[in-house]
């Protein structure tokens, strides 16, 4: 290499730094509620990939988008009160990116994962076990060092990864469906180490004709419960396209499915 000056001397292995450098930027000039976006180039080295004779075969290049976000999400609003910013919006901003490229968010597992530019992280993988991407919050050593006092929140998507994931994904329409939705609720008891993943997983396996959705509205830890235990209130979407849900269908498939989750889980309903 050839390095334009001494602070460009290293192959950076993420977007993220370069992003932080202009966030700083931003709030040193009273421009603190920011959103910003890159896509560019990073380098790995993977000790797995090395062959004798080949110097550069452990090393690859990778095309990445990252994105960030911090500050207010609503500020100044007649119509809103002021509101930050969150980790919920950046996932949210994410799963936007899946949709609007066709990736099916069903078919992908969201996973926690220990990364040292996070304080907490999750990561979208395919279930193919390729990792699509990583979101969380950053970690306050590094926001100390860049002299940001604010909370960051960021995620890093693999570009090329997602391009070959669609490649053979294929854009259909079809009508609305005229026979209504039906949502059923669950609260359930399960060890606190238990990750929704993990639920939607085993719903989506009991159920692969009418379930349509599966969501996380509240979690509970605290007094009155096991120890070692928390609560998750989870609802469930089911519809059939070709006729009305009856009673009788729809409480076989929410037995089925307590079933299952109290077999693999342990989950007991409250």
């Amino acid at each position: 290499m050839n390095p334009l000056s001494n602070d460009l001397n290293c192959m950076r292995q993420t977007l993220l730094f370069g992003g932080l450098e202009s966030i700083a930027y931003n709030i040193n000039r009273r421009n603190t509620d920011l959103k910003f976006f890159e896509f560019g180039n990073c380098y790995y080295f993977s000790e797995e990939r090395k062959t004798p004779g080949k110097g550069l075969a452990a090393y690859s290049e990778e095309y990445q988008l990252g994105m960030w976000l911090t500050g207010k999400r609503v500020s100044g609003s007649w119509a809103h009160a002021d509101a930050n910013s969150s980790i919920y919006e950046l996932k949210a901003y994410v799963e936007n990116v899946f949709i609007r490229m066709g990736i099916d968010l069903h078919r992908l597992i969201t996973d926690n994962i220990s990364d040292d530019v996070y304080e907490t992280a999750l990561s979208f993988v395919t279930k193919d076990g390729i990792r699509l991407g990583t979101w969380g919050v950053v970690a306050k050593k590094y926001l100390k060092v860049f002299d940001i006092d604010n909370d960051v929140y960021y995620a890093e998507l693999n570009w090329k990864k997602l391009m070959k994931a669609v490649r053979t994904v294929k854009t259909a329409y079809k009508e609305l469906p005229v026979f209504p939705a039906v949502r059923r609720d669950l609260a359930l008891l399960i060890d606190k180490q238990v990750q929704f993943a993990q639920i939607e997983q085993i719903a989506y396996e009991t159920e692969k004709k009418l379930l349509r959705e599966v969501s996380l509205f509240d979690v509970y830890e605290g007094r009155n419960l096991e120890a070692g235990k928390k609560s998750y209130a989870v609802s469930f979407v089911l519809q059939d396209e070709t006729q009305t849900l009856t009673e009788n269908v729809i409480d076989g498939i929410m037995a089925k499915l307590i079933k299952n989750l109290a077999n693999k889980l342990g989950a007991k309903q409250r």
